[in-house]
């Protein structure tokens, strides 16, 4: 942190703490002039049966609790519920994040209090972060907002219906790697965490007469650098002394390949799809990745001066030209390019790019070309008859919907260009600060469940994944117990067969949200690891974009080397399969081999 002096918070002093904070038909339970967590009226059974528990759900002896650091989070986005924690730290009550979505019952609830907190933080500008903020401010117009400059001005992207000009002093900005006292005795200072332009993980220094508190609140972070972004700079970080790291965890413990990899990947295969004469669709969310997109279009060498449309529709339009306000904030190199020709739209310089109008519908898809629209749109209205065929293809960890009909001929694939970092990530940034506490949130429980197991985080931090409503106590310099792992071993048999070797396991295991992806296409890798053999379920984009014939049965009929199947579907109108997704060892009447001419897809 920087070693300058604080400044003074010249916005708003604050409200104070206070006292109770209504949740709706909650039963409030006080302790220290703070709410502990809330419960349904039949479950209240006096104030030591919630400390008992706390102890038992934290492993925090509930005697040497020391009350400076808690934690609630409201959601914690373990689906699509958005992020929203309230931090105390000593007599002050942060928000961290307001992700709630529209007609939250919890929203409603906060709406229902005197002050839900002295101040509110946002990490960026996504609306799984950013969404409630507006009805937030709405109820409680004192409430001071902050954010950073870039987040202040994207943040209107999240109601788009709403008159800019009315929403523009949402929040107000703050500098970034600066201190700046909010409060009495507490202190902010913003640093760039990758991940989306203004995006920044957030540190709190809560001071008293005796000694410091240090959180850090990560938000999204990505610590590679991206087209637009610049990654978190571990070293900015080093050396914080932090006590708690409220930390996502997006990927779980998966890792990744490097990031130029996976936009080679990408650009790849839509360089096969428009050689094949197949126009392509890129649903995307309207900030972040629509425009990380359209800049490895439009400089990536498969596409450099490419005869090619790219069109962009939608919000996503609408955020590039919000990066464009925002040129001066972008990474020196995008700077430099932007000099020697407009950063999107460009009808002049090959591939073109232009904003998708009304009277262009018409012609989009009758010949080969790239769409990138927002990841709610209807993509009916881009796969119309005489188009096409289309291949569509949707980003991993973003849940977009797709219709299995259209119009036109269409194939859809999954990609990856990941915007978080992936598990070797999330830990190097864990071992880089060493807090006492480690938090995640952000997650699928199954991913959150297999950082919070990891031994070399059990062994060295005390490790909490709460879910929404369960609060968490933070004690410093406290003796803590950490809880035993879940158990997660499965017991089976393995039976050697002669020529194959079958390994039988109990059925619960399908019980796992993660079953149905490691058997989606009923294909295992199996490695040693050590002494150890470990089994890896392959995913339909691996499969299609093997090199060579690993996995494709040359001399057996089957969908794998049949000509009708592309992208792991029947195209067969003869087959009893036609349009359904089939695994590449299926058979049926209507196969008919692939010549030698062709290859498999």
């Amino acid at each position: 942190m920087s070693a300058s002096s604080p400044i003074k918070n010249w916005l708003y002093p604050g409200v104070g703490a206070q006292k109770n904070l209504p949740l709706g038909d909650k039963t409030k339970i006080q302790h220290n002039s703070w709410l502990l967590r809330y419960v349904d009226d039949d479950q209240v059974k006096g104030e030591e049966s919630m400390r008992y528990n706390l102890s038992a759900s934290s492993g925090v002896n509930a005697e040497e609790v020391a009350s400076e650091l808690n934690c609630l989070p409201y959601s914690v986005q373990h689906h699509d519920e958005g992020v929203c924690l309230l931090v105390r730290m000593g007599p002050h009550r942060i928000l961290l994040d307001c992700g709630l979505g529209d007609g939250s019952s919890l929203l409603t609830s906060l709406a229902e209090s005197q002050m839900p907190a002295d101040v509110v933080l946002v990490s960026h500008a996504h609306p799984d972060h950013a969404r409630g903020l507006l009805d937030l401010h709405h109820t409680f117009p004192l409430l001071p907002i902050y954010a950073s400059e870039v987040t202040s001005k994207l943040l209107p992207l999240n109601w788009l219906d709403q008159d800019p000009q009315k929403i523009s002093q949402l929040c107000h900005a703050l500098p970034l790697r600066s201190p700046v006292e909010i409060q009495e005795g507490l202190v902010v200072e913003l640093f760039p965490a990758g991940h989306l332009p203004g995006a920044v993980a957030i540190l709190l220094t809560y001071t008293t007469a005796e000694r410091s508190y240090k959180l850090l609140y990560t938000g999204d972070f990505f610590l590679s650098n991206s087209r637009l972004v610049e990654g978190l700079r571990l070293e900015e970080l080093r050396g914080l002394e932090l006590n708690v790291l409220i930390i996502e965890g997006t990927y779980g413990t998966s890792r990744h390949p490097h990031r130029r990899h996976q936009e080679n990947q990408l650009a790849e295969r839509i360089n096969r799809a428009i050689a094949d004469r197949c126009s392509v669709l890129l649903p995307t969310p309207a900030l972040g990745l629509g425009q990380e997109l359209l800049m490895l279009l439009r400089s990536h060498h498969h596409f450099t001066g490419r005869d090619l449309d790219i069109w962009v529709d939608g919000a996503v339009a609408t955020g590039c030209d919000a990066y464009l306000e925002l040129l001066s904030h972008l990474p020196p190199s995008v700077q430099n390019f932007a000099r020697h020709q407009p950063l999107f739209w460009d009808e002049r310089v090959r591939p073109r790019v232009r904003r998708l109008q009304a009277e262009h519908r018409a012609t989009v898809g009758k010949s080969p070309c790239i769409v990138l629209t927002d990841s709610t749109a209807n993509l009916n209205q881009y796969c119309q008859k005489e188009t096409g065929p289309w291949l569509i293809l949707l980003p991993e960890k973003i849940d977009i919907k797709v219709n299995k009909k259209y119009l036109a001929t269409t194939t859809d694939e999954s990609y990856l260009l990941a915007q978080h970092s992936d598990g070797p990530g999330t830990t190097q940034l864990i071992h880089n600060l060493r807090p006492q506490h480690v938090v995640f949130v952000h997650g699928s429980p199954a991913y959150l469940a297999d950082l919070t197991s990891l031994e070399e985080l059990q062994n060295r931090y005390h490790v909490h994944s709460p879910a929404a409503g369960t609060f968490v106590e933070l004690p410093i310099g406290e003796t803590f117990l950490q809880p035993a792992p879940p158990e997660t071993n499965y017991e089976g048999e393995l039976t050697e067969l002669g020529t194959v070797i079958t390994v039988t396991l109990p059925e619960t295991i399908t019980d796992d949200p993660r079953w149905r992806q490691f058997a989606d296409t009923g294909l295992i890798e199996a490695r040693w690891q050590g002494e150890e053999l470990v089994l890896r379920g392959l995913s339909p984009r691996e499969l299609l974009h093997q090199s060579g014939d690993r996995y494709i049965w040359s001399n057996i009929d089957s969908c794998g080397n049949c000509r009708h199947q592309r992208g792991q579907r029947c195209w067969n109108p003869a087959s009893p399969l036609y349009n359904f997704k089939v695994t590449l060892e299926g058979y049926c009447p209507a196969f008919e081999r692939l010549s030698n001419l062709e290859t498999p897809t």
